[in-house]
């Protein structure tokens, strides 16, 4: 079961932006990333939602969608997200994160591709600008932008055709290729 959705949970970019996502779940989705690892049981995340297209409106323009296809420049109208989740680092109880973040919004994706929900962790944000758009105070670090909807793009895993050749594309039918290096090149035995 958790194979199936690993394998179904990919990097999601277009979405039928007019299928909302609740705000109820986006608390249960972030309620699953409370409930996840921390380092030190610290808990340092808060997080900020965005299901309302006004709202989802101001967050758009400080995302960078898809830095391998140079000629994209991201989601058109009737397919951007219809929901983010802002992951912040509270720099009043740490100041560094390490990893939690990433683990809160693994946690999210799974869950949310359990909903029938796609996303995109996106970490190539213009913090100052969305920072300044959404009053976001400076103890909180802004760390990923979490890209939530119903997909509307088809992703597909293959096979890298050799160690170096990593960079997804997408074909002439927008199908969104994502090649992955074998598990023979990755485990290193010593």
């Amino acid at each position: 079961m958790i194979r199936d959705l690993i394998l179904k949970n990919r990097s999601y970019r277009r979405f039928y932006e007019d299928s909302l996502v609740e705000k109820k779940t986006l608390k249960e989705l972030v309620n699953l990333a409370r409930l996840s690892a921390s380092a030190a049981n610290l808990q340092p995340l808060k997080y900020i939602l965005s299901c309302e297209p006004r709202k989802n409106a101001l967050v758009f323009p400080h995302l960078k969608w898809a830095g391998y296809l140079k000629d994209w420049p991201g989601p058109r109208e009737g397919e951007k997200p219809s929901a983010y989740i802002i992951i912040l680092g509270d720099t009043g109880i740490s100041k560094s994160f390490g990893c939690d973040h990433g683990i809160a919004a693994q946690s999210i994706l799974l869950a949310a591709t359990e909903k029938g929900l796609g996303g995109s962790m996106i970490g190539s944000i213009d913090r100052e600008g969305l920072r300044k758009t959404l009053q976001i105070p400076p103890s909180y670090e802004i760390l990923l932008v979490l890209a939530l909807g119903k997909p509307k793009e088809k992703v597909v895993i293959e096979a890298s055709r050799d160690n170096s050749d990593i960079k997804y594309w997408r074909d002439k039918d927008q199908k969104h290729h994502v090649p992955k290096r074998k598990l023979d090149d990755i485990i290193l035995d010593n």
